[in-house]
Formats: structure tokens, C-alpha cells, sequence
């Protein structure tokens, strides 16, 4: 251990001479001083451990010193030294924040005792910065730790779910990169109305697997070239739940499975499976809708050319209230349409969900 620097501070040089080699017989290593004048300018050179001061000095007495001292470095621990008449001094002193007092003449015993456990105490707070500084460090690097495998297994998650939307591609051709595309539109929808940032992946997840229900829907309905008969919208429309309850088992997937179920449902409860009718539909729904007929619309079909972006929006706008959200209709109309086809350009190939950050 390091050898501890105790500053004496008296104006008698006996009274310092024989404390310092008193303290330094013990081991210390001592300066003394003869006033606090001159104790604050050793201070400021080099703080010492413990500082043992007389109360009555010319210049500058004890408790102005220690006044000082409780400003310029708290954690150093002050004795103050008083003559036996000069008790109540001293009570005011360790209520203006010394540590201790020792009462002349003293006795050696005493002068160490008190030394001794007002070293300790420097020794704790110490100890305990110390400890509070390796502790505030190893969390930092903890947190660093997870953070860093929370975003790989994101990333693996993600991985997976292209993989899925990759398979659901191969199963309806008719539509590939469909999911890819209003999954980008509805970020970026949903950035403008705004929602909060962690909001974001779930309903890019939302988005990316709202058909993965028609998973289970039949080869001859789902690739049916004219239209549906009425047993055959009965069976499609079963993917909203089909593709919720895949979701729902997948913890990660829960709040987006929410989503998933409500993205056929109509502000005006006209739409499926539940009738859901304004704010009873999720968020995250009621801004899918309008990214995904967009994407439906600018579009080829096998029954139709892609239609321009401007029918597209004037079409939005006028089903606004029937079967979009109003307020969102507000803000996909503030959107200029560029974008959507700056964005439908450069949605990059192969896609990966981790594209969508920097939507």
C-alpha cells in the first residue's frame, strides 16, 4: 500500500515537529504547515489524505481552512485540533463538516486513534468510487454485450422471415416482391404519422408475412387466373386468420400477428374477418391498407396494367372514411409521389428487412 500524506497545520513549530515525527514513526509522510494560507497552496499542489489542523492561527484559523477544504476536495477527511477550554469550537467544527477532533495536549494513542480512523474513512469513500467506476463500466460493457446479441438474433429472425416470404413468393408468383414493396411503403408511412421508433419492426414483420396465410390457402384457388366464386373468397378470406395463428405461437411475432389478422379490415367495418370498425383497428393495419392497395395499383395484374401513381392517390383519397383511416390518407397525401417511385426503384435486390432502417 501506498504511503499516506497527512498535512499538519499549526502555527507552533514544536507542536508541528513533534506530530510529524510522532505520525511518521507510524509510517506516515507528513508536510506541515503554519497557517492556512499557506495549507491551501500546498493543497492545491498535492492533496493529501488527511489534513490535522489547529483551530487558532493568524492568516487563515481552522474552521475558514476547513470551509475551504469541504469546497476544494470533500472526500479528504479534516481533523481539527483545539485546546480542552475550546470544546464548543470544535462541536462547530464537525457540524461544518470535520471529521474528528482531538483536544490538546494529547496523547499519543489518541492522536494515532484518531489518525487512524480518519484514514479508514478516506480508504472507503475510495474504495467505493472505485468500485461504483468498475461497476458503471462492467454494466456498459454487459449492456454492449447484449446489445449486440439482441441485433443478431433480430437479424436472425429477420433472416428467417425472408426465407418465408421467399417461399410464399414461389407459392403466388402473380404477386412476387409484393410483400417487399408495402412492406417500404408502410415504413414509410408510418415514419411520417409518426409512430415510435420500436414500433417500426413490428409492422415491417406485419407487413413482410400479411399473406403468410395463403400458405395453406389451395394451388387452384390462389393461382385461379378469372375471379372467385363465392365458396372461393370464403376460403381466401380464411388467410387473415390462418396467418395469425402461425404468427401468435412465435413470441417475437405476437404484436405483429395483431396486425396480420386486422390488414383486410375497412375504417367503415365493411372489411374482414372481424367487421373491426375506425380505432378499433390497430394502427399498424389502418397504415398497411393504404400501402398495400397502393402497391396493388401501381402494379401489372394479369387482368390489368399498372395503373399511374396519380389515379392511384386520387382513388386513396376517395375512399378515405369507407376504407382507409382519414387522418392516415392526411399524411400518405402529404408524401410527394416521387418518392413511391424513387422508392419502388430502389427497393434493393436481394431485399432484406435491415434495408427498411434506412427508409
Amino acid at each position: 500500500m501506498e504511503m499516506e500524506n497527512i498535512l499538519v497545520v499549526d502555527d507552533e513549530e514544536a507542536i508541528r515537529e513533534v506530530v510529524s515525527t510522532m505520525l511518521e514513526s507510524k509510517g506516515y509522510r507528513c508536510t506541515a504547515v503554519q497557517n492556512g494560507r499557506v495549507a491551501q497552496d500546498q493543497v492545491k499542489k498535492a492533496t493529501p489524505d488527511l489534513v490535522l489542523s489547529d483551530m487558532i492561527m493568524p492568516e487563515m484559523d481552522g474552521i475558514r481552512l476547513l470551509e475551504w477544504m469541504r469546497q476544494y476536495d470533500p472526500e479528504v477527511p479534516v481533523i481539527m485540533v483545539t485546546a480542552i477550554h475550546d470544546i464548543s469550537t470544535a462541536l462547530e467544527a464537525i457540524r461544518r463538516g470535520a471529521y474528528d477532533y482531538i483536544l490538546k495536549p494529547f496523547e499519543k494513542d489518541q492522536l494515532f486513534l484518531g489518525v487512524g480512523r480518519a484514514l479508514q474513512h478516506r480508504r472507503l469513500i475510495i474504495e467505493n468510487r472505485n468500485y461504483q467506476r468498475n461497476l458503471e463500466q462492467l454494466v456498459e460493457e454487459r449492456t454492449a454485450q447484449l446489445t449486440a446479441k439482441h441485433v443478431e438474433l433480430e437479424q436472425s429472425y429477420d433472416d428467417t422471415l425472408e426465407a418465408l416470404g421467399s417461399a410464399l413468393d414461389l407459392k403466388d408468383a402473380e404477386t412476387e416482391g409484393h410483400c417487399q414493396r408495402v412492406t417500404a411503403f408502410c415504413i414509410s408511412i408510418a415514419r411520417s404519422v409518426p409512430v415510435p421508433d420500436q414500433y417500426l419492426p413490428i409492422l415491417a414483420r406485419a407487413a413482410f408475412l400479411h399473406d403468410i396465410g395463403k400458405m395453406a390457402i389451395p394451388d387452384g384457388i390462389l393461382r385461379k387466373p378469372g375471379p372467385l366464386n363465392d365458396d372461393e373468397k370464403q376460403i381466401m378470406r380464411k388467410h387473415c386468420e390462418i396467418g395469425y395463428n402461425m404468427l401468435i405461437r412465435i413470441p417475437f411475432l405476437r404484436d405483429a400477428a395483431e396486425i396480420v389478422l386486422a390488414h383486410q379490415e375497412f375504417f367503415d367495418g365493411s372489411g374482414y374477418p372481424r367487421g373491426l370498425k375506425g380505432e378499433q383497428i390497430p394502427l399498424g393495419a389502418r397504415i398497411f391498407t393504404i400501402a398495400d392497395s397502393l402497391d396493388a395499383m401501381i402494379s401489372d395484374r394479369p387482368y390489368r396494367r399498372a395503373l399511374p401513381m396519380s389515379h392511384a392517390r386520387e382513388e386513396i383519397k376517395r375512399c378515405s372514411a369507407s376504407q382507409f383511416d382519414p387522418a392516415v390518407v392526411d399524411v400518405f397525401m402529404t408524401i410527394p409521389e416521387q418518392h413511391w417511385l424513387d422508392l419502388r426503384e430502389h427497393l434493393g435486390s436481394p431485399f432484406r428487412l435491415a434495408h427498411l432502417k434506412n427508409l
